[in-house]
């Protein structure tokens, strides 16, 4: 397939990813709200339109106000503060809706038209079940809030989060196929050194899922001392100790902030070592002002107290600090002159070669 038959799935699969960015920052500001767990039913076929009259509204307020959330947490709500946190909940499942709808109408028209042809039918299909199952995956998540304890497991937070970036990635990595290949002079050492980066980001990525999980970033508003102390001293409070990294607060502050700085440096490293390697690659030449600016943000989070906007932007800046080095990876593999393949090798982020 030629480039001039792939512009038209280029400018899809750009719209694709655009919009689960949107949803990125969406699904941060209804954890942040405290919204996520104010729908308290799965409906992916019939759930697409909220509660339309009092009475409805009344019977919706009323299975939230048997959940643990409401009894132990929000048993001061009236009717009106539960149709505040129930808008996000409900806009961020509606929005992933719209994003299957703008996946699957120009998928099937592609399809029929030619424009997707050979492995190209697969590799695109295999994004949209990825989607669904990131449904499925939210909604699992959800469920671990409404028994006994109010609030959702961080690990499948983590899962949830994890899961819309890799989608995210891997379109990205899909468009990013369309396009005119250049020439780079990259060795395999450079390619498998940000593929590292790459994983570094992921685990921070998961780290700050396991912060928010456990609100952990509430626990220590300094810098650049974790209240005082540069070792936190229940940094072992758990046993047995290797638990402490997956499950007590604190170790896990320390370790997401300790990670940011392993991974501030090994991005600088790779923008320094990739610069010359891949002339021309923009998101190179993006991964230091990213970097920097994801640690800033990180920063003022926690010392002023996690404000919804600064968390928020903190995430998305993830997720764009994620995309720029998985877009300089993509840029220092050994690509042939000319047209987009006709059978693009499969997606491989983190290891193996074309």
């Amino acid at each position: 397939m030629n480039l001039e038959s792939l512009r038209p799935v280029r400018a899809w699969l750009l719209t694709l990813y655009g919009l689960i960015l949107v949803i990125v920052l969406i699904g941060g500001i209804t954890r942040l709200t405290g919204s996520g767990l104010s729908m308290v039913e799965w409906q992916p076929l019939i759930g697409a339109l909220p509660p339309l009259t009092e009475h409805d509204w009344n019977e919706v307020f009323g299975k939230y106000q048997q959940t643990p959330q409401y009894r132990l947490v929000n048993d001061w709500m009236t009717l009106g503060d539960f149709k505040r946190i129930f808008f996000w909940e409900y806009f961020h499942r509606l929005f992933g809706r719209v994003i299957g709808v703008v996946f699957l109408v120009p998928w099937v028209y592609f399809l029929v038209r030619g424009h997707l042809r050979g492995r190209w039918v697969w590799r695109t299909g295999v994004a949209f079940l990825l989607g669904g199952l990131q449904g499925a995956l939210g909604w699992f998540m959800v469920k671990s809030g409404l028994v006994d304890v109010p609030a959702v497991s961080h690990y499948r937070l983590a899962a949830h989060l994890l899961l819309a970036f890799f989608v995210a990635q891997y379109i990205l990595w899909l468009a990013l196929e369309t396009r005119p290949k250049r020439v780079s002079t990259a060795g395999p050492r450079l390619r498998r050194f940000g593929r590292v980066v790459i994983a570094l980001v992921c685990v921070q990525i998961a780290y700050g899922a396991f912060m928010a999980g456990t609100r952990a970033g509430w626990m220590y508003p300094t810098f650049p001392t974790m209240n005082g102390e540069w070792v936190p001293s229940n940094l072992f409070a758990i046993e047995p100790a290797w638990r402490n990294w997956l499950d007590n607060p604190t170790a896990i502050h320390f370790v997401h902030r300790a990670l940011g700085y392993v991974v501030t440096v090994a991005t600088l490293a790779f923008w320094f070592l990739a610069r010359r390697r891949a002339p021309g690659a923009r998101s190179v030449a993006l991964l230091p002002p990213l970097v920097l600016a994801q640690l800033g943000l990180g920063i003022a989070t926690v010392v002023l107290h996690v404000p919804i906007a600064l968390a928020v932007a903190h995430q998305v800046a993830a997720f764009v600090l994620l995309s720029a080095t998985v877009a300089g990876v993509y840029a220092l593999r050994p690509h042939p002159v000319g047209d987009a393949a006709e059978e693009p090798a499969p997606l491989r982020l983190v290891q193996g070669r074309r």
